[in-house]
């Protein structure tokens, strides 16, 4: 596991005079992660590394705790924009990539549908998930038990860590089903833990995002918008009521961010949107150095063809509506003369530039329309619905759309979903997912496709570590 103490990501000058404490706090906090990073259920910290407290008697140092959690969320585990994200794997699990790489690479598992127990990646997004999970509940404890940050502080921190603990443990519920809630650093506890009821993961979750809301503060604390502020609570609120069912909760949490019209303006140049000011988003990562860009860059960008690793489905492609400005503005195509093939270009920099101009974005205001819109047409608000829909499809360049029915619109909203929202965090995979459409999209196009494959095998490493994890997933 790489060293906390090495990443580099903090804006320049914003905690210069602090440099002393900061390696301090990241040199801590590494030790936290790679005690965390063997397996979650074992972490035992030697007494030599109980004085991480230290690290909350200082703003400076607690503050560089929680970025590096950040950094290690950007860099491994299931929010990467790397090749072992959600964004490359699940694009290819589902219907959005075709996969070009290496047939020996992780990624031709999840394409091939032959996901197995054994699989690293698998392994991976569950162990980088809990590990950062712990980090998370580590702060949180630390934070409690500090005499000397104040109130505010305190607060902020403490908000941050829940936002942290409720996304990490969403992911975890979509992608594996039943999975332990881990709130604790006790190992003793931790080591045993059993895996928890769908429902009863959920209510932890919102019980933590709206604990988390009261705690941020209304404006961010830091001007790239990388440090989590009330919005972006509530736009995870907002997703999670709605993947309950919870219409009208999730219409007013998606209305919250939408509203503060003091902190978010609606862009209309599709240009604009992935900047790293665009006044769409609501939460990003921010590179590991100025001039470096995002990872979705590096993974999906490429020059000529046939592609190294993967390119746009043909299938998605055409999903695109005559006129749609996304197909212009967010796809590229490459083409040697006889083929041709298709990247997104949502992030265009592949590489690094004298400044960097584009960051990883997690949440922005698009997602929260089209909540709104399921949302209000599943609560009978037809008009509302499509005044929602709408206002996506005409930054698009399309016209209003025609559906009527309360059927229709949702099949709209779905189909609108997918050409908003390709390559970006598994979204795809989810919404086929709540939908109840994932086998009748990719049974015709992925071998051997059964309705247990909407669930991810739990890693077998796991199981035998801990068999209160048992069963395995069923088709597995």
């Amino acid at each position: 596991m790489r060293n906390i103490s090495n990443y580099k990501w903090i804006q320049k000058g914003t905690f210069e005079s602090f440099k002393p404490k900061l390696l301090f706090a990241f040199l801590l906090l590494s030790m936290i992660f790679i005690n965390a990073c063997d397996d979650f259920v074992e972490v035992d910290l030697p007494n030599s590394q109980l004085n991480t407290a230290t690290v909350f008697q200082d703003r400076a140092t607690a503050n560089a705790a929680i970025i590096a959690i950040y950094a290690k969320m950007r860099d491994a585990g299931v929010l990467s924009g790397n090749v072992s994200g959600m964004s490359n794997q699940l694009g290819n699990y589902a219907d959005e990539l075709v996969y070009y790489g290496d047939i020996s690479g992780t990624t031709v598992n999840f394409y091939n549908n032959t996901l197995l127990p054994s699989n690293g990646e698998i392994f991976s997004w569950w162990s980088n998930s809990y590990s950062q999970i712990y980090a998370a509940n580590a702060i949180i404890e630390g934070v409690s038990a500090s005499t000397a940050l104040v109130a505010a502080d305190k607060a902020q921190l403490t908000g941050e860590a829940l936002f942290i603990r409720s996304l990490l443990h969403f992911y975890l519920v979509n992608l594996y089903g039943a999975v332990p809630f881990i709130s604790t650093t006790n190992y003793e506890n931790n080591r045993v833990a059993t895996r928890m009821p769908v429902t009863q993961v959920y209510d932890k979750i919102i019980e933590d995002l709206e604990k988390a809301f009261t705690l941020l503060p209304e404006e961010y604390i830091s001007t790239d918008r990388t440090r989590p502020n009330k919005s972006a609570a509530k736009a995870l609120l907002a997703r999670a009521y709605l993947y309950n069912g919870l219409w009208a909760e999730a219409a007013n949490a998606a209305s919250y961010p939408l509203n503060n019209t003091a902190l978010y303006t609606w862009e209309t140049d599709l240009n604009k949107i992935f900047l790293k000011e665009s006044t769409t988003t609501i939460w990003q990562f921010s590179p590991r150095f100025d001039g470096q860009n995002t990872q979705e860059g590096e993974t999906f960008v490429f020059f000529s063809g046939p592609p190294s690793l993967v390119a746009l489905s043909a299938a998605l492609i055409n999903d695109f509506e005559l006129g749609d400005q996304r197909k212009e503005q967010w796809v590229k195509s490459v083409s040697n003369g006889p083929e041709t093939w298709f990247h997104t270009n949502k992030y265009k920099e592949k590489s690094s530039t004298s400044g960097s101009v584009e960051y990883s974005i997690l949440f922005r205001l698009a997602e929260q329309y089209l909540i709104r819109a399921e949302a209000r047409v599943q609560q009978g608000d037809l008009i509302g619905a499509k005044e929602d829909l709408n206002k996506i499809r005409i930054t698009a360049g399309l016209a209003e759309t025609t559906a009527s029915s309360q059927q229709d619109i949702l099949s709209a909203i779905l189909k609108e979903n997918r050409v908003e929202f390709f390559t970006e965090l598994g979204h795809r995979f989810f919404d086929l997912k709540r939908a109840n459409k994932l086998n009748e999209v990719l049974t015709p196009i992925k071998p051997g496709w059964t309705s247990t494959d909407n669930l991810m095998p739990l890693p077998e490493s796991e199981l035998s570590l801990n068999p209160n994890l048992k069963p395995q997933n069923p088709g597995y």
